[in-house]
């Protein structure tokens, strides 16, 4: 297994902690990771625009003018596309952007995101976070002092006071153990694991 330093609030170490090579040292399928990111993205996008056409917006039953005998151009409606007020041609109507991923691909994915925090050094693994009450200024020098200040940090069970804690710092997003995505990893400079959490991920993906 491989070994890397676990780190106190002050950044200091207070030895080491074995991570399991089946989470943490996969190899690294950029491909597979795009892909989830594409999936996770296309998930929060709502779909609910639209537009009317000329059969859905109002007016225009009747003919502007007669056919012939004006000089003017003929038209059959008011709500033809090319005047004022009238129908949109080819506009957004809502749709489903969610694009379909096996279980399996998202797992591989995550995987090779976590192995290549590690890969890159960005992997900090934390003794302990937990705290009597929300402290953010507590926990805004905790993270500075472990040189995290673009950060996911995941957190283990029973955690309300660190998250209420990391909520309203810039550029910081806290997580449970199993709210990662392959998404939120890649996008934080830093991955910031608490003991406590290791040990659940480890449980859930070794």
């Amino acid at each position: 297994m491989t070994k890397i330093d676990m780190l106190n609030r002050e950044g200091s170490s207070v030895g080491e902690i074995e991570l399991n090579d089946a989470i943490f040292m996969n190899q690294i399928n950029v491909p597979i990771m795009h892909q989830a990111v594409r999936v996770y993205l296309a998930s929060l996008r709502r779909g609910t625009h639209n537009t009317k056409n000329r059969a859905a917006v109002a007016g225009g039953g009747k003919k502007p003018w007669r056919q012939k005998g004006t000089g003017r151009a003929s038209f059959g409606s008011s709500r033809n596309p090319v005047w004022r007020g009238g129908g949109v041609v080819f506009g957004p109507t809502p749709r489903d952007y969610s694009i379909a991923m096996p279980k399996k691909m998202r797992r591989a994915a995550l995987l090779s995101a976590l192995s290549s925090k590690l890969a890159d050094g960005d992997l900090i693994v934390i003794d302990e976070l937990d705290f009597e009450a929300p402290k953010t200024k507590e926990m805004a020098r905790i993270l500075n002092n472990i040189g995290a200040a673009n950060a996911l940090v995941v957190l283990g069970e029973d955690a309300l006071n660190a998250a209420l804690s990391l909520r309203n710092i810039a550029s910081v997003e806290a997580v449970p153990f199993d709210g990662m995505n392959t998404y939120n990893v890649l996008y934080h400079n830093k991955l910031v694991i608490t003991k406590a959490a290791l040990a659940l991920i480890e449980e859930v993906y070794g």
